[in-house]
């Protein structure tokens, strides 16, 4: 008897987060750099193929820094991901957040081919190619790209002009048919930036059938072998209808691995694979490659992050995300004031996008800026009609439980599969009463827009971030209404300028809104 082995290894929604560190401590097991490490300790031990599976370029305070003030330079995740070698990478969502024309400039600069078997181009054909075949110790397999088609719900439609994102089930299928057909396989993988939309041991279903996710149903009905997922920042290594999954954390926090053995007696072959994850910690050393490549765009964003830009009255931290959600704190006022401001809407809504401490000190650098506001938003203003601002206020609502000790929780679909704290909205320029103590779509009991109450059929203008304009996190309503202003200018940048334009910021508190529980 024969025995082979190889490896599969994985990360996902690295977030352009390259060294050990968010930016908000010093040093943390996580980034590319560490990862990095891994990777090269596992390629000792037997044949890799080196997979990234989405998410990769965008979402770290670095690659902010670098796209705004150093795009004409490589792109400093693709440098990292170029001399770690790896053999193909997945189009994630966030892919798209800089623009098409900066992504095809990311493609040209990577040493590895980007995949996309749901992405199309107008004539349809492939953005990319949609699968690859790798052989490694005489066993062949088939590599399918997969990536949400929710896509274009959530980007800007310039950002993906001429691109047409298909049901990633629905091409799941066709390219297995397509490859089963056309190659000789010894297994297929399905590589998927997207999560699963049921409970793995269950099967509940735990998200609305909307096509976000959907790697249980291509699990439960598809014909393929391995299952490499992202999107929903879990860590998963398990098994699903006898088919191995994977899903890698964020952030680099930890690399995916999916060890295949081949055991072969005369002629007859066995396939046997199985999926782990291999954590970064403290110990891992950092990939001093990867370092040297990246000291200068790391030292001048860190130097860039803490030049001071304005000023507060007073310090408006928070120690509590979830007493931010309870009632109302400064630092959500001034995210409200900033909003209508620069948008001139006399209505504003938004989230605390995270869950850890927060807040501005009195000296306000653009560190604290992109720490607290994650995520690259631009505004819109909608007119939107008082019955959807009513389902709107009625949608966070459900954010809220009553445990059996009578003490306020958060609901369990906003934090499981995945943590959504960015889907529940705090709402200005209406007065409003949340009672948690009634039924669903009965806890809003006082909704009033300059002291009136809030009239199904009038419509208001309502300043939001591009996210929720689109109608993601449960408000499809916002997609239907007409766009007033679209303000093409990233929020972090909005907020410095604001603070530019007011020398000295006055903290200010106007209670607009309760919850009852």
């Amino acid at each position: 008897m024969q025995l082979k082995q190889l490896q599969i290894l994985v990360t996902s929604d690295i977030h352009g987060y390259i060294m050990p560190t968010t930016f908000r401590q010093k040093i943390e097991p996580l980034g590319l750099a560490k990862v990095g490490t891994l990777i090269e300790q596992l390629r000792e031990e037997k044949p890799t193929i080196l997979i990234d599976n989405g998410d990769l370029i965008q979402g770290s305070p670095l690659t902010y820094y670098h796209h705004a003030f150093q795009e004409h330079k490589l792109d400093p995740v693709i440098e990292a991901a170029n001399l770690l070698d790896y053999d193909f990478a997945v189009f994630g969502n966030h892919e798209f957040n800089y623009g098409k024309s900066y992504l095809d400039a990311v493609i040209a600069q990577s040493n590895f081919p980007w995949l996309s078997g749901n992405i199309t181009n107008e004539d349809g054909t492939s953005y990319t190619q949609p699968y690859l075949v790798k052989e490694v110790s005489g066993i062949r397999i088939g590599f399918i790209a997969l990536t949400t088609h929710f896509v274009t719900v959530w980007e800007e439609p310039r950002h993906i002009e001429g691109l047409s994102f298909k049901d990633a089930y629905e091409f799941a299928n066709f390219w297995i048919t397509q490859v089963k057909a056309h190659e000789q396989l010894d297994l297929i993988a399905l590589c998927y930036h997207g999560g699963f939309e049921n409970d793995l041991i269950t099967g509940e279903t735990l998200e609305a059938t909307t096509g976000e996710n959907q790697g249980y149903k291509m699990c439960k009905e598809l014909d393929f072998d391995l299952l490499i997922t992202g999107h929903q920042h879990r860590e998963l290594a398990e098994k699903l209808f006898g088919k191995s999954i994977i899903q890698p954390g964020t952030k680099g926090n930890c690399l995916g691995v999916i060890t295949i053995e081949i055991e072969k007696c005369f002629d007859k072959q066995q396939i046997h694979h199985k999926p782990s994850l291999v954590y970064v910690t403290d110990e891992t050393p950092v990939h001093e490659g990867i370092v040297q490549q990246n000291k200068e765009v790391y030292s001048a964003t860190e130097e860039w992050l803490d030049v001071t830009i304005g000023q507060l009255d007073t310090e408006i931290h928070f120690s509590d995300a979830f007493s931010v959600r309870v009632q109302k704190h400064p630092y959500i006022q001034l995210i409200q004031d900033i909003q209508m401001e620069m948008s001139g809407a006399p209505i504003s809504c938004t989230a605390l996008f995270h869950d850890q401490a927060g807040g501005f000190p009195a000296k306000i650098t653009m560190r604290h800026i992109i720490n607290n506001y994650i995520f690259p938003n631009t505004l819109k203003v909608l007119k939107v009609s008082g019955r959807h601002i009513m389902e709107a206020l009625e949608q966070n609502a459900t954010y809220f439980t009553i445990d059996q000790n009578n003490q306020l929780r958060v609901s369990k679909s906003f934090y499981y599969p995945k943590p959504q704290p960015y889907n529940y909205d705090m709402w200005e320029g209406i007065e409003y009463v949340m009672d948690i103590r009634k039924p669903l779509d009965q806890r809003i009991t006082k909704a009033l827009y300059n002291g009136e109450p809030l009239q199904p059929e009038a419509y208001y203008e309502v300043v939001m971030n591009n996210y929720r304009a689109t109608g993601a996190g449960n408000f499809p309503y916002f997609a239907e209404c007409e766009v007033i202003k679209d303000i093409q200018i990233d929020m972090t940048e909005l907020i410095a300028r604001y603070f530019q334009d007011h020398p000295t910021v006055e903290s200010k508190l106007k209670k607009n809104w309760d919850i009852l529980y």
